[in-house]
């Protein structure tokens, strides 16, 4: 895969959008693969993190508990600072931080929340697609151990110093594409 023929096929898709003016590094998530690529064409310090996508698979409905596909932007980081394994709910810290990271019990957020929209008409914007009312986040998870399989209900998960790591290098409308 070649980050420059990516970068190419998103400005092929949203051509004129003020993300791709900025010429700033960019998500790739492979559901395939159970992957994200943390991507900075011009630098070296490309990275790549295992990750867990939904247990049903890929699809932008709503209620489908699905991954949505297409091309996204982050539009809110939430809880930068907050300690590491932090738990939240309706994207509000609680004050409790996971101690067990095997926890299969509970699908809880923790440590640093990335919200997603979706940028394609249609596809995963507006209607009964919209990845941002849908609630579909990239974030933490206290369920590490099965990080690389999809068992998630839509959202990206993520092991908790990773997500830590990615949040400090995302901005506010870097653009994500999940294939």
């Amino acid at each position: 895969m070649l980050w420059q023929d990516i970068n190419r096929e998103m400005a092929a898709r949203l051509p004129g959008n003020p993300a791709l003016a900025d010429e700033r590094p960019f998500i790739v998530v492979e559901s395939t693969r159970q992957l994200l690529h943390w991507i900075d064409i011009d630098a070296d310090k490309n990275r790549s993190y295992p990750v867990s996508t939904a247990a049903n698979g890929m699809g932008n409905r709503i209620d489908s508990f699905k991954t949505p596909f297409g091309i996204h932007r982050v539009r809110q980081k939430i809880g930068g600072g907050a300690p590491c394994g932090m738990v939240f709910e309706a994207r509000q810290p609680t004050g409790r931080v996971a101690s067990n990271l095997d926890n299969r019990e509970h699908d809880e957020i923790t440590s640093r929340i990335l919200w997603l929209d979706g940028l394609e008409n249609g596809v995963n914007r507006g209607g009964d697609c919209d990845t941002y009312s849908r609630y579909i986040y990239i974030h933490g998870t206290s369920d590490e151990k099965r990080i690389g399989e999809p068992v998630s209900a839509g959202c990206i998960r993520m092991k908790n110093d990773d997500v830590i790591e990615l949040f400090d290098e995302v901005l506010v409308n870097d653009l994500v594409l999940i294939r």
